[in-house]
């Protein structure tokens, strides 16, 4: 059984012009961002005979698979990407943008609840999601999501026994091939 793992492609939808923002003027960022059309490249499918296809139902998920996959795919919430902070409720103030991307990672390893799902919930939907691919065993299975969901998939891959590359921040239209060993 073989899992490929593919990022999407890159967002079109570029950083915000303005550098420092609100916690709303953020929100608003990453709902555009999440409506996005991508920028489509050539993705090397390795010559895997890829029998199934999931993606993540957000847009630019869903364009990429339909970009490197033919047959018929499967859209799920259960390969979004893990939902960004919401800080409105909890700051008033504005933040360069990068000074917000390092609040959101610092407060997710600290279980914010500026995060609408925590570490453990996202665990539990990756494990639930996995729990059903491995009744597919003889198959490869392709799965195009985004970064940080892909990190969270290929720590369960590799506790579950298959064997795959390190992926540091996945590139956008790469994959990343998984078996099981």
């Amino acid at each position: 059984m073989r899992i490929g793992l593919v990022r999407h492609f890159k967002v079109k939808k570029g950083l915000p012009e303005k550098r420092i923002l609100s916690a709303e003027e953020l929100t608003q960022w990453f709902a555009e961002y999440d409506e996005s059309e991508v920028e489509i490249v050539e993705t090397d499918m390795r010559g895997i005979g890829w029998e199934l296809c999931y993606t993540s139902d957000l847009t630019r998920a869903v364009q990429t698979a339909d970009e490197i996959y033919a047959g018929e795919i499967v859209k799920t919430k259960d390969l979004r990407e893990i939902a960004y902070p919401v800080f409105g409720e909890i700051w008033r103030g504005k933040l360069h943008f990068f000074l917000w991307a390092i609040l959101g990672r610092i407060s997710w390893h600290f279980r914010h609840k500026a995060y609408k799902e925590s570490q453990r919930d996202v665990a539990q939907r990756l494990n639930s999601f996995l729990d059903e691919l491995m009744d597919q065993k003889e198959k490869n299975i392709l799965l195009v999501g985004h970064a940080a969901l892909m990190m969270e998939m290929r720590k369960e891959l590799l506790r579950r026994g298959f064997k795959g590359p390190k992926l540091g921040t996945p590139e956008n239209g790469k994959l990343y091939v998984f078996e099981k060993g």
